[in-house]
């Protein structure tokens, strides 16, 4: 791209034309001679000279000082330069460090998840697939028996074989799962448990010896521009692909899809530019500590190196659930909802702007009020506003969803809400979410 010319405060003509007066021809007067005697010529010679002699005595009888003023400047410079290097490249090798111990501490711990199918029980007498032809050419029959169709990640929580991973990577009840550890040894997983609300699963290997898990982080010390490590079986294919980045956002609400019609919506959520690809859903987001802060979970595709991870905290909730339970329980009251915002309270003639808004969903069989749920006991109906949840506040900062899970099935919440302008409360225990 051609650099553009500096264009100047002044016309153009004074750049190119020699200022005149408005006569040409006139002339200045010549410039006069002053003449001064030679004696006072002499005089000022000699003035002159002593006055330099002097400064030049002066100059010369102080270089000493000026020489050791100068070289203890240069020393001193020098100095603050190279401690200035020494810490520069001290802190990059340090990072540098961190992040090949972490990768060589954790890495037999982070799995592969191999999805196989046998594709040919799935066309029709006509010859006909039901995938759209993803795998297989139009009216082309794959041959019988199992075949690898997709994969994923995953990491290993407990010794004794328990790993976590998305549930979207294992929620085909027709397909078989094998987990690749990263000694190459390979196990056939079962599903164990699924979480109900967000985007987790749990699979179990019986493996021969015992297995290293990792260690969880505190998901809610994260900083934004912190340093952060993802481990997955990017693309399906290239297992144990290591990347590196930071924490771009957190507390992050995004809709996510699977590629084939089911859609998520993934409540507060870590978003990082460390490069994630399909496969590396289930792996782990790593701190410089080795710990798992995350897992990841979906990118955007409009954007570049954004994605998003579900934060630690919320998975050591549901590990407990499975490691106690055998199942991962979760709360829930039982509506759906919009958060309400200045938006939507301005365009539905809203009397607040903040709160959860008790709507239906897209259809009759999404009612605003499950069916016997403890929000139908409760007494809400559709067009109710939900403002608190035992004194917390419903907003952009604490949704009802992330509120509701700070209580367990069976406690009694008290609910606050308005109906037609007018506030009313109502006490309920909630029901446990059933698996999906």
């Amino acid at each position: 791209m051609p650099i553009p010319s500096k264009k100047s405060n002044f016309p153009s003509s004074d750049l190119s034309t020699p200022a005149r007066d408005n006569d040409s021809r006139r002339r200045k007067p010549p410039a006069k001679l002053v003449t001064v005697p030679l004696g006072r010529l002499m005089t000022l010679i000699v003035v002159v000279s002593i006055l330099v002699g002097g400064i030049s005595g002066a100059l010369f009888a102080s270089s000493d000082v000026f020489d050791n003023l100068a070289n203890s400047l240069k020393n001193t410079l020098s100095t603050q330069q190279s401690a200035q290097q020494v810490s520069t490249k001290t802190v990059s090798v340090q990072e540098e460090s961190q992040t090949i111990d972490v990768v060589k501490n954790t890495s037999e711990s982070v799995v592969s998840i191999i999805i196989s199918k046998d594709l040919s029980k799935f066309y029709n007498s006509s010859g006909l697939s039901p995938f759209n032809d993803f795998f297989y050419p139009f009216n082309q029959v794959p041959s019988s028996g199992l075949q690898e169709i997709g994969g994923g990640s995953g990491f290993i929580i407990s010794s004794d074989g328990l790993i976590v991973t998305n549930k979207h990577v294992v929620s085909d009840p027709q397909a078989e799962y094998t987990v690749l550890l990263n000694n190459h040894e390979s196990y056939s997983a079962k599903v164990v448990a699924t979480d109900p609300l967000i985007d987790l699963a749990f699979v179990k290997i019986d493996a021969k010896e015992k297995l290293t898990p990792l260690d969880f982080g505190d998901s809610d010390s994260l900083q934004i521009g912190e340093t952060v490590i993802a481990i997955g079986n990017a693309l399906g294919e290239y297992r144990n692909t290591v990347t590196k980045g930071i924490v771009s956002g957190l507390s992050r609400t995004v809709t996510a899809g699977d590629g084939q019609g089911s859609h998520e919506t993934l409540d507060n959520v870590i978003q990082t530019d460390a490069a994630i690809n399909p496969g590396n859903s289930g792996g782990p987001l790593l701190n410089l500590d080795g710990q798992v802060v995350g897992i990841n979970t979906a990118i955007s595709e409009q954007g570049q190196l954004i994605g998003f991870a579900i934060p630690s905290n919320k998975i050591k909730q549901a590990v407990e659930s499975v490691q106690k339970n055998g199942r991962v329980i979760r709360p829930m009251l039982g509506v759906r909802y919009m958060m309400v915002t200045s938006n939507v309270a301005k365009q539905n003639n809203l009397s607040v702007d903040y709160g959860a808004l008790i709507s239906q969903g897209s259809s009759s069989t999404e009612p605003a009020v499950v069916p016997d749920s403890a929000a139908d006991r409760a007494g809400l109906k559709a067009g109710d506003i939900i403002l608190k949840i035992n004194d917390i506040k419903i907003d952009g900062d604490n949704t009802l969803s992330r509120v509701i899970q700070n209580d367990s099935p069976g406690d009694e919440i008290t609910i606050t809400y308005e109906r037609d302008g007018n506030q009313h409360t109502a006490k309920v225990k909630l029901d446990e979410l059933p698996s999906n």
